[in-house]
């Protein structure tokens, strides 16, 4: 990869960040706390959290086996994704190459950002072609977005093909692995040392089923997380979302036990998916949804949505024309699902 200095914009290089009143007594033990304008009544809540996360971190870093200054925590993977494009891409002259189809929030930050998306099509496949991505790059490319298991798709990319784009491409490869834990491959946040160049998103949002805290992680090098830190608000995680996601964590076997059922549940419902007469395909899938090619994709949507079953329509996107995506719920919701899918057109 290029020198890290040549690929972060010059003013956030350059960036003095803020100061934290919780950050300028780092490493000393403190009982009385007269630095920073909060109420001194309402314990705990009224006192800032921890800027930086350090408890979760340390016990984050065993169970992700990453390093804990590896390790930036957001509100939710789009702080992380929106920091990619702040701390990487100049307005209006930087771009960045993302596979299409995949998660939306890539295109729209670039757009937010002002900065150009250039999207390559995947095959019918749904698979990469390295080449193709490393095509549209120029030398105003910073940043390639690669998703795995992707979104919408649900598909493990291929491993070889995306190991040859971090190796030839000089500047940052985001891999978003928000749905691993569904997933055999394996990851790449284990691989940050050998692919200096990496950005590895994960989220507490899906196997640990606690998307309302909205908590993103993001593993890199310490110098991408360092500048992760500087550019950040100074409070982004909240107390009382690192309390809960301390507790989450703590029983890591409930969590095996979720992703299992899921697995188990995803396989049950796709053989009874395939066997509705309006089913025309289902896509390999290594997350906790699935990919279906449908008669009418609208039509049988509407249908869903007047008897309470809402699922995501996909037909507008890229080489997803009439599929939906479908998310595996509780066995009760999933027998919902099929049970109302069964009754169309009868």
């Amino acid at each position: 990869m290029k020198d890290l200095q040549q690929l972060v914009r010059e003013n956030i290089w350059k960036l003095k960040p803020y100061s934290s009143a919780r950050n300028e007594y780092s490493g000393h033990v403190a009982r009385v706390f007269l630095d920073a304008n909060e109420n001194p009544f309402n314990v705990p809540y009224n006192r800032y959290p921890d800027p930086l996360q350090e408890e979760l971190k340390a016990k984050l870093s065993k169970i992700k086996g990453v390093r804990k200054e590896c390790i930036f925590l957001g509100n939710g993977s789009d702080e992380a994704i929106d920091l990619v494009y702040r701390c990487f891409c100049e307005p209006k002259r930087d771009n960045v190459v993302a596979i299409a189809p995949t998660y939306g929030m890539y295109g729209v930050c670039a757009d937010i950002n002002d900065v150009e998306y250039r999207k390559v099509l995947l095959n019918e496949h749904y698979q990469m072609n390295a080449e193709e991505l490393l095509s549209a790059c120029d030398e105003n490319t910073k940043v390639i977005w690669l998703c795995s298991p992707n979104n919408p798709t649900g598909n493990d990319l291929s491993r070889e093909e995306i190991v040859k784009v971090v190796t030839e491409f000089q500047g940052i490869v985001v891999i978003d692995e928000a749905y691993s834990d569904f997933s055999q491959q394996q990851t790449f946040r284990t691989s940050l040392e050998k692919f200096p160049n990496i950005i590895v998103l994960n989220t507490m949002s899906k196997a640990w089923g606690c998307a309302g805290l909205r908590l993103g992680m993001a593993f890199a090098s310490k110098e991408i997380i360092d500048l992760f830190n500087k550019v950040k608000y100074p409070y982004n995680v909240n107390i009382l979302t690192q309390e809960k996601a301390l507790e989450v964590i703590g029983n890591l076997q409930k969590v095996h036990l979720w992703v299992n059922t899921i697995l188990e549940e995803r396989h049950r419902v796709i053989e009874a998916f395939a066997l509705l007469p309006e089913c025309e395909k289902i896509y390999p899938t290594a997350s906790n949804f699935f990919l279906a090619k449908v008669t009418d994709a609208q039509a049988i949507y509407d249908y869903l949505v007047n008897e309470g079953i809402i699922v995501r329509n996909r037909t507008r996107i890229q080489l997803c024309e009439n599929c939906l995506r479908v998310t595996i719920g509780t066995r009760s919701e999933n027998n919902e699902l099929i049970g109302a899918l069964r009754m169309y057109n009868k």
